[in-house]
């Protein structure tokens, strides 16, 4: 199930509620202006449902600009999908991640990359990018919409679950949660800077690509959440306690087998 909903004027939350596997749902934003744009694709075998969501508001071919956060296949696995239909439009990452991600493989089409601070006018709205690296990928890359104040910050915000279009609630202990048990930080040095910056930007939304959305009430808890509690990889991988096996080796290394795959 897709759900296109308006959280501020011209600007779009396509939301796919969470698949068996994934402890999230899936938001895409589409900004409907002169020149349309869509931020995150989804995954591949998404873009059937992005794609009908998007027809709800205008006619996908139009899409001039696809914006991707980072290389992974929920925010960009349906790039080549749209492209396809829209031949016109153009991929904008990173300068980083339109180098080394989108420059060697088998896409052909137009591909923008934007530096710290450099700006995309779509007509009344206007996209100013911030580079975000190790935020969580080294390629990570957020969007400022200035005419709504909204920031679209990928992964950063997440929430975990079925959560409504606009959250007024604090769950920011579900947040924590969940980057402890995936483990998709590294070390929250990186974070905490880019949550100083946000801070002073102050947002009057934002549109995480996991989760729903909230006002600039609610941000505080969030970023005071990320300054002072512990969230970054300590050993546990997608739920998997990789640790537990070193524990294992040293006390008994002679009785810790390893996994044999056969071709």
């Amino acid at each position: 199930m897709t759900e296109v909903t308006e959280i501020v004027k011209g600007i779009y939350r396509i939301c796919s509620l969470p698949p068996g596997q994934y402890p999230v749902g899936f938001n895409q934003f589409l900004i409907d202006d002169e020149r349309p744009t869509l931020i995150h694709t989804g995954f591949y075998d998404s873009y059937d449902a992005v794609r009908a969501a998007v027809a709800q508001v205008l006619d996908p071919k139009r899409l001039a600009y696809v914006v991707l956060g980072h290389f992974e296949a929920d925010e960009c696995g349906g790039m080549d999908r749209f492209l396809a239909e829209a031949p016109q439009s153009v991929l904008v990452a990173s300068e980083l991640g339109a180098g080394v991600n989108l420059g060697h493989w088998g896409y052909r089409g137009p591909v923008k990359g934007m530096r710290d601070g450099d700006v995309l006018d779509l007509g009344r709205h206007r996209l100013r990018f911030l580079e975000t690296p190790h935020v969580h990928h080294w390629d990570s890359l957020m969007v400022i919409e200035e005419t709504t104040n909204s920031l679209f910050p990928a992964d950063l915000f997440i929430q975990p679950g079925d959560q409504s279009a606009v959250i007024k609630e604090d769950l920011t202990p579900h947040m924590l949660g969940l980057y402890r048990k995936v483990g998709i930080f590294a070390h929250e040095a990186p974070v905490r800077q880019v949550v100083d910056r946000i801070e002073k930007i102050d947002p009057a939304w934002i549109h995480p690509m996991h989760g729903g959305s909230f006002r600039r009430e609610l941000a505080p808890k969030f970023y005071r959440a990320l300054r002072e509690e512990p969230f970054a990889y300590e050993g546990v991988l997608l739920g998997r306690d990789l640790q537990a096996r070193q524990r294992a080796e040293k006390k008994h290394p002679a009785q810790t087998s390893s996994r044999v795959f056969e071709s």
